[in-house]
Parts: C-alpha cells; structure tokens; sequence
C-alpha cells in the first residue's frame, strides 16, 4: 500500500514539475506571470473527462460538493494542486522510524 502511495506522490510531483517549467516558459514567452488553472490542464488532456466528472458528482456524491470544493480547485493553478496531491499521497506513505533507534529491543 505504502509502494502504491509513493508511486501516485511521484507521478503528481512529476505532473506539477511539468506544469510548473510549461507555465514559467509561456510566462518568459509574455513578460507576464502566466498560470494554468488546473481545469485548463485537465480539458487539455481530456476534454471529456470534466464533463464526466462532473456528471458523476452531481448523480452519486452531491451537487454541493461539486459547486463548492470541485469548482474552486478547478480555479486553482495545477502546479499547486498538483504539488498539495503529492504531498497528501507522500504523508499517507510515511513511516516514523521508532523513537528509540532502529536496533532497540
């Protein structure tokens, strides 16, 4: 479990790493800060899969849930939400070494 947690922390900061150096150079390229909202990056990849998310919030979870907390992380630039999943994902992996050292009985 904590291998499958790893691995979808990596490929999260990958994905931000990427959007982050895709976002500097269209900012160089402007002379302005450019960043891409993270439902920009998604209908660029996929353009039905928003539709199909949203649809699947709206039947089975709640509509509220989609207009409130799904909406406003769409918003928000996919280099910071990419980096807050790999983070969540790198923390649920984590294991404290015991605190009285690794050879105690």
């Amino acid at each position: 479990m904590r291998f499958l947690l790893r691995l979808l922390s990596l490929l999260f900061l990958a994905s931000a790493v990427i959007v982050g150096i895709i976002d500097s150079i269209q900012s160089v390229a402007s002379e302005r800060v450019l960043l891409t909202p993270l439902g920009a990056a998604l209908f660029s990849v996929n353009p039905d899969m928003l539709s199909a998310a949203e649809d699947y919030f709206r039947s089975h979870i709640s509509a509220y849930v989609w207009d409130t907390a799904i909406e406003w992380m769409l918003l928000q630039p996919a280099f910071m939400v990419l980096l807050a999943l790999s983070l969540m994902f790198w923390l649920g992996a984590f294991k404290r070494q015991p605190a009285a050292g690794r050879f105690a009985a």
